[in-house]
């Protein structure tokens, strides 16, 4: 039987690094998913609001396969200025596709992003022609490069976030099969749906999933009946295109892109496992997805795959929980 790998994180895939940095004084910040050599990626977008930047490399029949990083920001549009500065940051250290090697041209790192709303958290954002996201990605990106933990809770992208009326919060969570292939999964938690029971706040929807107490060990009330109609810790009063979740989910098995990307669109299960309602109009999801190619899987592939696909949904939803739980006083 399988289970969690050793740091329950989305760095138990070798090659891939954790950075964030935050700003107190605009309640924000940027995590960075660092590569240590190029991941083939795909991405898949359910929300109504999303805010995304390079996304379109990732799409079939492109001719870039492989991705440098990829940044998850707080700041809406404000935010995309995070991947700039990585993109710079790599650029400057070499790295980056490039169909031929030329003297004097710059490679062009691809590094896609993706960015939640949170404008309105209730703190100045008057920066005028100045927003924090550049340097904030210069510096997330340097955190990533030390190597260091994975903080959960209250950093990186999910600084000022908000799940529901609870905290949102940046999560990872992991497993590895007894075949030792590992699938992970970080995320960035700003939904407008709730994460916990209708009148059972301390549980949440991802009960399930859980792995040990990872997120509290706490069980639902089996006498108390579903009202369909009770959201429970939704958002009051969303506004349109201010919600979002936004997620990696990573494996060390040999994928395609057309592969990685159906581990991707199967990931998407996870949030609905988590939050309910998701994928509302006026919510931003994205799903990124990184195979770094180093396990083959065994055959017949459709079967692998569908395997490693619920696998990564299973540790979205376990992050989500593990993001909330945290950030919780």
């Amino acid at each position: 039987m399988g289970g969690p790998a050793s740091r329950n994180d989305i760095t138990d895939i070798a090659g891939l690094r954790v950075g964030r940095a935050e700003h107190d004084g605009a309640n924000t910040g940027v995590s960075v998913i660092l590569c240590d050599q190029p991941f083939t990626a795909a991405v898949d977008v359910r929300g109504g609001g999303a805010c995304t930047r390079e996304t379109d490399v990732m799409n079939p029949g492109g001719l870039v396969e492989t991705v440098d990083a990829l940044v998850l920001s707080g700041g809406s549009v404000y935010g995309l200025a995070a991947a700039d500065a990585v993109t710079a940051a790599i650029g400057e250290a070499g790295g980056g596709f490039a169909l031929f090697d030329m003297p004097g041209i710059p490679a062009s790192p691809i590094v896609p992003a993706a960015c939640l709303y949170d404008l309105a958290n209730g703190v100045d954002k008057n920066w005028g022609r100045t927003p924090p996201y550049r340097e904030l990605g210069f510096s997330a990106l340097e955190d990533a490069r030390q190597g260091g933990p994975v903080l959960i809770g209250r950093h990186g992208a999910g600084y000022g976030a908000s799940a529901g009326t609870l905290p949102g919060a940046v999560g990872s969570a992991s497993w590895r099969g007894e075949d030792g292939v590992t699938v992970a999964a970080f995320v960035a938690v700003n939904c407008f749906g709730s994460v916990t029971m209708p009148g059972q706040d301390d549980v949440y929807w991802a009960w399930p999933f859980e792995v040990g107490d990872e997120f509290g060990g706490r069980r639902p009330d089996v006498s108390r009946l579903a009202d369909l109609e009770d959201w429970g810790a939704a958002k009051l009063n969303p506004g349109v295109r201010t919600q979002t979740t936004l997620a990696v989910v990573a494996t060390d098995a040999a994928l395609s892109r057309d592969e990685t990307r159906r581990m991707t669109v199967m990931a998407q299960d996870g949030l609905a496992r988590a939050i309910r309602p998701v994928h509302a109009p006026v919510d931003g999801d994205v799903v990124f997805g990184l195979s770094s190619g180093a396990r083959e899987i065994e055959e017949p592939r459709a079967i692998a795959l569908t395997r490693l696909g619920n696998l990564a949904a299973d540790c979205l939803t376990r992050s989500i929980a593990r993001a909330v739980h945290a950030a919780r006083p």
